[in-house]
């Protein structure tokens, strides 16, 4: 039997050759920094620097050209009780319901037609989409000419049907409407686009077989289209109520001529003074930026209020 010569001296074990590891950090990638730095430069800039510095500004009063004066938190202890204030909150949170739900509603039966259209299909989302390129200052002069109180169109409609006038921009109720409306008619093609783009990502065969168990459209349209749809909705509800509730074009331009105050003011007796025109109120035509700048913290707690609330409810819902 053959046998293994033994071996003089054990054979050497083999080093574990160390595995280079390449080089991190700033100094490889430097270049790569180098190329998104303009963004978060600018972000700094006009971003991060403004928002500290007007935290700052609400613990001072001041004018905008004289010097500082420390306030504190008295600012926003005013601001607490400012009767002022939170009728302009409930001004625009009216605006905004009245305004966002038929608009939602409005955007999703659009997109619905536009999802089933076989011809034309991108002359209608041009068409849809117009109103929200289009000039806000614009669209609120026509919109002002469209519910002028002696040759407004919709009074036309209204004596045309044997009903009186209404004084749409001279009244708490029909300014609000007044307002909503023209919103509605800006953002309600641009959600009809984002909701199209949803529809299309629900695949044809859940259709099939939903037509297959004998649902009908209405059936398919609650059971199939609107569960899978939740995402998006929730992002058009939250969008709408971000943007809703910063609106300031639309009431400065539309009412800046039904009073003889300021083109802040709202209209008459401020039924369209939203919180955005407060602190326009308050920062520019009261030079009182310490002020100003607590009342647009206060706008942006509210806002964050109102979209973690929506939120919520959409995904309640959702898990139900």
């Amino acid at each position: 039997m053959a046998t293994v010569p033994a071996l003089d001296r054990p054979p050497a074990a083999v080093a574990d050759t160390p595995v280079t590891q390449p080089r991190k950090g700033f100094r490889k990638y430097w270049h790569l920094y180098a190329a998104i730095s303009p963004f978060y430069l600018l972000f700094l800039a006009f971003g991060l620097v403004p928002v500290g510095f007007s935290l700052y500004v609400s613990l001072h009063r001041w004018d905008g050209l004289g010097s500082m004066e420390w306030a504190g938190l008295s600012q926003y202890q005013y601001l607490l009780g400012d009767s002022d204030f939170w009728s302009s909150v409930g001004n625009t949170v009216l605006i905004w319901a009245l305004a966002t739900f038929p608009m939602i509603f409005l955007a999703m039966v659009t997109a619905v037609m536009l999802n089933s259209a076989v011809r034309f299909k991108n002359v209608y989302r041009f068409a849809y989409f117009l109103p929200n390129v289009t000039s806000v200052v614009a669209i609120a002069i026509v919109f002002g000419s469209v519910f002028s109180t002696n040759f407004g169109l919709v009074n036309a409609l209204l004596q045309a049907l044997g009903l009186e006038q209404v004084a749409w921009l001279n009244t708490p109720w029909g300014i609000k409407i007044a307002i909503a409306t023209l919103m509605t008619w800006q953002w309600t093609g641009y959600n009809a686009i984002i909701f199209l783009a949803g529809l299309q990502t629900i695949p044809g065969e859940l259709y099939e077989a939903a037509r297959m168990d004998g649902a009908g459209p209405a059936q398919t349209f609650f059971r199939v289209t609107l569960p899978l749809m939740r995402p998006v909705l929730l992002f058009v509800l939250v969008i709408s109520t971000v943007t809703g509730l910063q609106s300031f074009s639309e009431p400065q331009v539309l009412l800046q001529n039904t009073a003889n105050e300021s083109t802040f003011s709202g209209g008459p007796g401020h039924a369209g003074r939203t919180m955005v025109l407060y602190f326009f109120q308050q920062t520019f035509d009261n030079n009182d930026f310490g002020y100003g700048a607590a009342v647009a913290w206060g706008i942006f707690l509210v806002v964050i209020l109102f979209s973690i609330i929506n939120w919520r409810l959409v995904q309640r819902r959702g898990e139900d």
